[in-house]
């Protein structure tokens, strides 16, 4: 009688013999990891894809239920976490998923700029990951709106708002987001329709790119090690070392995840299957509209604009300033050249440093003035 590893060698060879996979796994044999003091912010990128990973399950499971529409959208959330069997955790699930994989991209992308990993080869790799950074972003605006309640309503009519008075193009984009002039049932289709088809697909196609940039080029190497020998730089092995060391991490999140999405159920109301008031649009807005925390800070920092600046509005001013300021961001590959330490070097750590107070203090005042 053969044996288990004879079945299973006889079973690779049969697999290989059609794709081919030897090649692969001698690849995952020989690839190696930088071992240094900062390696922690490896483990992030791995995490975003595991939070998306999530996302993408727990949708699929919602949408068994979910029906989109002014007329519906409301009552089959309402249904889902009331009356469908452990409804009530994957919506807290895709939820809570939702919201760390957006903090864990955040994370990675400034991990990467303060290392300087997006210096030559890798600036197509950071323009990819900025890419992904915006669609996380859209996804969460664009799934904010589909419960239909009354605080995403509102909070969605002014979000569409501001992206109205951006110069020229404004009006176009307001349109093509809400689908009409206002915020109607036509909107929250259209914001199913980003949700569920075109952004998973834009998201599928510029991460497989971003993953591939990332084993052809591997992980970037700390700065210090350009003036250090071959043979003092440590490494490990990607596999199994590192991948195991990932996985890891992964289980550590998912039991993050459990804990939030059972203890801490996503509701609006005090119990996890209160979703607040229907959507109304001839109702009064809530006393307190405000965004999700990753546009807080966004959102205080137009509040704290005057009405005119030169004669032009200051939303307008602040949109055009936070559009600018995401440009220089997204391009600052192509402007930090340095090589060595010197002032221009410590001028962009420094615009970094400055870009994460003005985050945290501008969404700490956003909670805490509302």
């Amino acid at each position: 009688m053969p044996s288990i590893k004879s079945v299973g060698l006889r079973l690779f060879d049969w697999v290989d013999d059609r794709v081919q996979i030897k090649a692969l796994v001698d690849y995952m044999a020989h690839k190696s990891v930088p071992r240094h003091d900062h390696e922690i912010w490896y483990y992030f990128g791995g995490l975003s894809l595991f939070f998306f990973i999530i996302q993408v399950c727990s949708g699929i499971l919602l949408l068994l239920y979910y029906r989109p529409g002014a007329d519906s959208a409301y009552e089959s959330v309402q249904f889902i976490i009331s009356k469908v069997q452990f409804g009530w955790l994957i919506r807290a699930i895709h939820s809570w998923s939702a919201n760390l994989m957006i903090l864990a991209v955040v994370i990675h992308m400034f991990s990467v700029f303060f290392t300087r990993a997006y210096r030559k080869p890798r600036e197509i790799t950071w323009l990819t990951g900025m890419g992904l950074l915006g669609l996380v972003l859209f996804f969460g605006f664009s799934g904010y709106l589909l419960p239909w309640n009354e605080l995403a309503f509102f909070a969605t009519k002014v979000g569409t708002g501001m992206a109205g008075v951006v110069p020229l193009a404004g009006g176009f984009l307001m349109k093509l987001l809400r689908g009409s002039d206002e915020v109607t049932g036509a909107t929250i289709t259209r914001f199913f329709g980003f949700h569920v088809a075109v952004l998973p697909a834009l998201f599928t196609a510029v991460l497989t790119v971003h993953l591939l940039l990332v084993q052809r080029q591997g992980m970037s190497e700390p700065e210090s090690w350009e003036s250090r020998p071959e043979s003092q730089k440590r490494r490990m092995p990607f596999f199994p070392n590192f991948l195991l060391r990932d996985l890891l991490v992964w289980l550590i999140a998912l039991n993050v995840l459990a804990i939030l999405a059972v203890f801490f159920p996503y509701g609006i109301g005090p119990l996890h299957w209160d979703l607040g008031l229907k959507a109304d649009p001839f109702s009064s807005p809530p006393a307190h509209i405000r965004p999700e925390w990753y546009f807080m800070f966004m959102f205080q920092s137009l509040k704290f604009l005057p009405a005119k600046i030169l004669l032009v509005d200051g939303e307008v001013v602040g949109i055009i300033g936070f559009g600018l300021a995401g440009v220089f961001w997204t391009l600052i590959p192509f402007f930090d050249r340095t090589t060595e330490k010197g002032r221009r070097k410590r001028l962009y750590a420094y615009t970094g440093l400055v870009a994460v107070m003005f985050v945290l203090v501008m969404t700490f005042l956003g909670y805490i003035l509302d």
